[in-house]
């Protein structure tokens, strides 16, 4: 009890404190990175390859920083399911859950403690993210922004090929970040149980049903052709209800499932405009530059799962108001090839994906448990504090030289002014 009492009284003192910390913290380190990348345009021009090879290194850093925020504050990420490790240096697709602000977070904090990750990795929000303080940071890394609504549905999908030509593959980035469901929870919800209900789809309570067209257009771009017909062939019955830990190459992967279920999509639902799942037909398929060196490897799906259904959310992160709690990601690989092409069996395809969460979220919610198969064990991720001091300490002293070589040029462009007045 007295600790108990201890822990309360200390809760807001310490929230204040880091708040401020994470305040300064953000003052520090984005403009020091938006400095850098500006004191180091003179080398694009020279080897861009060797410039952005800096900027992802300054990049996976300052995620880094956000991945101490909530590591700090006690919010442990733990990880299960398959094992990924062969994908981390692989072009590899990233399908999420989308529940709240700490969704991304609680992303970083992962990725950070793994090799490659961070430094080459693409994340695909909403244009909106452009104008918070980490917006400049995104553009210079060039990750991509989607506009919301249906008069900006086609626009945005022709953009976002574009940006995989001009940007994500001459980048040489690996890992992509899509959340299909195209927005928080709590506000789709709603919206995505009235379609499943007219369209005669599961109604799901845990997710919503995802939208289909980003991840058409990336499969456009970045699959390989010699892919394109062997899901459709190659495609098994499975039961969405017998969730497991599939492996690479498994049966979890079928594009349809018994009329019992309810599972499969008509032509007519998919081609309805409630949803955005048939568009982006023109196949580039990667061969940009006669090369087929850009093509996806692997579709890894993760299922974000918090303690009873609460999602954590950003100021929660910023303040530790909330108290130590573990969030669970569970990972499943497939293969590219495992992905139809077509419209309506990739639609049925990252469906089945959803009724597959929508199953492991509805059992750890009520019982605590995952399944039994994983390949990967629930594992807590490990972060380095060392190392999270002298990346501190890199931001604090390129800051304060970065103010010197102002005050520097103020002091000298005055020294001009007198002169030129004398």
């Amino acid at each position: 009890m007295p600790c108990y009492s201890l822990r309360n009284i200390i809760k807001y003192p310490r929230a204040v404190l880091r708040t401020i910390l994470v305040v300064a913290n953000n003052i520090y380190c984005v403009p020091t990175y938006l400095v850098w990348m500006f004191l180091l345009l003179p080398l694009r021009k020279i080897h861009e390859t060797y410039y952005y090879r800096i900027e992802g290194i300054l990049f996976h850093w300052l995620l880094a920083n956000v991945s101490m925020w909530s590591w700090t504050a006690g919010y442990e990420v733990v990880e299960m399911g398959d094992d990924i490790t062969t994908a981390f240096d692989k072009r590899t697709l990233v399908l999420a859950n989308h529940q709240s602000t700490s969704d991304v977070p609680l992303l970083m904090a992962a990725f950070n403690a793994k090799k490659s990750i961070l430094p080459n990795i693409m994340w695909i929000m909403d244009r909106l993210f452009k104008y918070t303080n980490f917006g400049a940071v995104s553009l210079v890394h060039q990750d991509f922004f989607i506009a919301s609504g249906k008069k900006n549905r086609e626009k945005s999908l022709q953009q976002l090929k574009s940006h995989i030509r001009q940007c994500y593959v001459p980048r040489k980035r690996k890992w992509m970040v899509l959340f299909p469901e195209g927005g928080f929870l709590r506000k789709r919800k709603e919206v995505s149980q009235r379609f499943a209900e007219k369209n005669n789809l599961p109604v799901l309570n845990n997710v919503t049903l995802p939208r289909v067209g980003a991840m058409k257009a990336i499969m456009d771009m970045l699959g390989a052709p010699n892919d394109m017909n062997v899901c459709s062939s190659s495609s098994t019955t499975t039961n969405p209800s017998l969730v497991g830990c599939g492996s690479v190459g498994g049966g979890q992967d079928a594009v349809k499932q018994s009329a019992s279920n309810s599972t499969i999509i008509s032509s007519k639902a998919i081609n309805k405009d409630d949803d955005d799942c048939d568009t982006c037909k023109d196949a580039s398929y990667a061969l940009l530059n006669g090369q087929s060196g850009g093509c996806l490897e692997y579709v890894l799906d993760i299922t974000i799962a918090y303690p009873q259904g609460v999602p954590l959310d950003l100021p929660n992160i910023v303040h530790g108001m909330r108290d130590p709690c573990q969030t669970f990601l569970f990972y499943k690989l497939y293969h590219s090839s495992e992905v139809p092409r077509d419209s309506e069996s990739l639609t049925q395809w990252l469906y089945n994906r959803f009724y597959e969460k929508e199953k492991l979220l509805e059992e750890f919610y009520r019982t605590g448990s995952w399944p039994a198969s994983c390949t990967i064990p629930p594992t807590a991720v490990h972060q380095d504090l060392l190392r999270f001091l002298l990346i501190h300490l890199f931001f604090i002293t390129s800051t304060y030289v970065h103010l010197q070589l102002i005050l520097m040029l103020i002091n000298y462009t005055n020294v001009m002014y007198v002169y030129m007045l004398s």
